[in-house]
């Protein structure tokens, strides 16, 4: 996958997984104030036991004030009171009324919480109607306990189970509060770790985009010397085949032209054949300079014809022993591969004459399914390191002539390697074969 996708990748997931963690982090604060409300309830329902409680010990107060006092303020207070107890009933059945266990003691606390107004109802009914009947006010006193101990112990057990409800939801709270921070930690520890790993790639992205330009304006500059050094060359070379037209065809068509007039004027046949051997000298180095040129041999006989006329007349001309591996049917290569093989094998040839001291050379070519691969080494001092460097870092101070030889391999989708040998140098050409021409070789080979 691309740096470029992964990073894309990665910023999504952090995206979702922030997306998911802030959904999450909505249904459990949800459910802790669902929680808190529910803690919130049990409150209530203890504060609504407690108002009762109140209200009913307002009413023994009032009851007990009035059998002292017999004033008719008492009363009033007894008779405000007995009602208050019926509204905060009511407000303890609503609030129970989703707990049916904690409504049915609700009942039966208010069932005997009634029986227990009642008996005080009846003893200051007792009092008005007979003030000194003590014997009955303490029957009724009796009655009173055994109605106020199951009031406690009614209420004691609402309260329990409220208590048990509260310490389950705080509870259930605690749990919900300590998992949203621990999940909003992991996914804030894993959302950054997302993040920094698509800030990383998109830097890699960034510094290989850097690095491209770079090498882009650094392969800019270079094309730039090598056209200034080609241009150089190019006039080097105008000049060079200027001074040999002129010094060695023209001095034979001077010669020539000379011989004949003389010829025309004494008609001696020694002028007329030195005419002729001048004729021939000329035609035999015009030939040599349009071969050296292009090889007519390149197109009519392909690489292998034309490689073997160039390093039979290299070898006599340099003193240098070729050895020469060519397989036949590389005159089925295309013919802008073969002009590329056959300019590195000249480019190669004559550093070698020039720098390497070498005595003898080795030239191999091989055709392979889908690409030919050509190896020309020497026996002498090998090149520079410096200058092997320079060409590695795809510079021109390395000779314009391998600087020339990449570039025009490289148009062809190849690869020119220049290696240390021991002893010498090596350099190695890969070229692909386009399918047809892999398709022919193959089947030469068969």
């Amino acid at each position: 996958m691309a740096p470029r996708k992964k990073a894309q990748v990665a910023f999504l997931s952090a995206v979702v997984l922030l997306f998911l963690s802030g959904l999450f982090t909505y249904f459990v604060v949800a459910r802790l104030m669902a929680s808190e409300k529910w803690e919130v309830h049990s409150i209530e329902v203890r504060a609504a036991l407690g108002d009762i409680d109140s209200a009913i010990a307002n009413a023994g107060r009032a009851r007990s004030g009035y059998m002292i006092s017999q004033t008719d303020d008492f009363l009033n207070q007894f008779d405000k009171a007995v009602p208050e107890i019926s509204n905060r009933f009511q407000h303890l059945r609503e609030l129970t009324r989703d707990n049916p266990g904690q409504l049915d003691l609700c009942s039966r606390l208010q069932t005997v919480t009634n029986q227990r107004i009642a008996l005080l109802a009846q003893s200051i009914a007792l009092k008005k109607r007979a003030p000194d009947d003590h014997q009955g006010q303490a029957d009724l006193d009796r009655q009173g306990v055994s109605l106020s101990s199951q009031m406690t112990s009614l209420t004691a057990q609402m309260r329990s189970e409220e208590q048990r409800l509260f310490d389950l939801r705080e509870r259930t709270t605690h749990r919900l509060f300590v998992l949203t921070v621990v999940t909003l930690a992991i996914v804030f520890v894993v959302a950054l770790e997302l993040l920094a790993v698509h800030y990383r790639l998109l830097a890699t992205e960034l510094q290989r985009r850097e690095d491209a330009e770079q090498m882009a304006r650094n392969s800019e500059d270079s094309l730039r010397r090598l056209t200034a050094r080609l241009l150089e060359l190019q006039d080097v070379e105008r000049r060079k085949f200027s001074r040999e037209l002129h010094d060695s065809l023209g001095q034979y068509l001077v010669g020539v032209k000379m011989n004949l007039e003389m010829f025309a004027t004494r008609r001696n046949e020694d002028l007329l054949a030195e005419a002729i051997r001048l004729l021939d000298q000329s035609i035999a180095e015009t030939r040599t300079i349009s071969h050296l040129l292009h090889p007519p041999l390149l197109d009519e006989a392909g690489l292998s014809s034309a490689a073997k006329w160039y390093l039979e007349g290299f070898a006599q001309r340099s003193g240098i022993a070729v050895s020469v591996d060519l397989p036949d049917d590389a005159s089925r290569l295309p013919k802008p591969i073969a002009l590329a093989l056959f300019r590195v094998l000249q480019e190669s040839l004559t550093n070698i004459h020039r720098h390497s001291n070498s005595s003898k050379a080795d030239v191999t070519l091989r055709l392979q399914s889908n690409q030919v691969v050509l190896q020309i080494r020497d026996y002498g001092k090998g090149i520079s390191s410096d200058m092997l460097d320079n060409f590695r870092a795809e510079g021109t101070k390395s000779g314009v002539g391998l600087a020339g030889m990449r570039e025009r391999i490289r148009e062809l989708g190849g690869q020119l390697r220049i290696q240390l040998a021991s002893p010498g140098t090596q350099v190695n050409v890969t070229m692909p074969l386009p399918v047809r021409s892999a398709s022919a070789s193959l089947n030469a080979a068969d």
